[in-house]
């Protein structure tokens, strides 16, 4: 407990976490999207499914940009890189 009240550390830690956690998810909601834009047929749909899609990526950009931000160094371990090819 000592650790939690005098040193960022950890909390750092746990952000990092949470937010790389955020992105796998929000990758997983991207992919869905991008499926259900595979086989879509109405325009409306088709519409609807390009707006989740832009959603999808500016929250994976956000994420990205975070994770870098809080800690640059565990953006090669998440292999964020790889992630951002859809921007």
């Amino acid at each position: 407990m000592k650790n939690l009240f005098f040193s960022k550390r950890p909390v750092q830690e746990s952000e990092l976490s949470i937010l790389q956690s955020e992105l796998r998810a929000a990758q997983g909601e991207l992919s869905l999207a991008y499926c259900q834009f595979d086989l879509a047929t109405d325009p409306e749909l088709v519409e609807s499914c390009v707006y989740q899609i832009s959603a999808a990526k500016a929250r994976c950009n956000y994420l990205i940009r975070a994770i870098k931000a809080r800690c640059p160094d565990t953006a090669a371990m998440t292999r964020t890189e790889e992630a951002a090819t859809w921007t």
